[in-house]
């Protein structure tokens, strides 16, 4: 699709896409449904201090779900997330 826009590079594409409404320029009654299996949410690192207690608390609720305990931390965050009402 950049090749019929004449888009140069990606991001001004992407300063196109976030102005237009995709509606005008796509007949979605001809889309077809994918599959992405081994696509990966983007992610970015962070650093986090937490107290030893509370570090070795975690450890053992993740050891007995036998999952790694940053896994278990992220659950924890999504669902205090989805709880509290606030909008992904």
């Amino acid at each position: 699709m950049p090749e019929e826009f004449g888009f140069k590079t990606e991001a001004e594409e992407r300063a196109f896409w976030e102005s237009q409404d995709s509606d005008d320029h796509t007949d979605w009654s001809k889309a077809e449904r994918v599959r992405l299996p081994n696509l990966k949410p983007s992610s970015t690192s962070i650093s986090l201090r937490l107290p030893n207690a509370l570090l070795e608390r975690i450890k053992v609720a993740a050891s007995k779900r036998d999952v790694p305990y940053q896994s278990l931390i992220k659950i924890w965050l999504a669902e205090k997330i989805d709880t509290s009402g606030a909008q992904r």
